[in-house]
């Protein structure tokens, strides 16, 4: 890998990973990756848990995020981190567009 890269914003390259979730891998590097998800009001991301360490900012809309059973509530301009292997899991209250970073990166996120 060259030095640097850089992600130019489109609407391309979204994909539907459940009714009323996509994301879009934005660019990555050996250690990063950087992800956009746009989700739609009443929809919800079932509990998982992966590896990877994950920081989140919330673009705008309104969502709960339940980590370790704990009930978190997010707005517009909220954030978050957790370590890797914690279950969580993503009420959306309101339509919503967030970014993440993984570390390390999501292989399965490449495209």
């Amino acid at each position: 890998m060259q030095n640097y890269k850089i992600g130019k914003g489109s609407e391309d390259g979204y994909i539907t990973v459940n009714e009323g979730i996509e994301r879009k891998t934005m660019v990555y590097a050996e250690k990063t990756l950087l992800i956009e998800m746009r989700l739609k009001q009443g929809k919800t991301i079932p509990k998982h848990k992966h590896p990877h360490e994950q920081t989140g900012y919330l673009i705008s809309g309104h969502i709960v995020m339940i980590v370790d059973e704990e009930r978190n509530e997010l707005k517009t301009g909220d954030s978050y981190c957790f370590k890797g292997n914690v279950e969580h899991s993503t009420e959306i209250l309101e339509d919503s567009v967030l970014v993440e970073v993984f570390s390390p990166v999501r292989e399965e996120y490449i495209v």
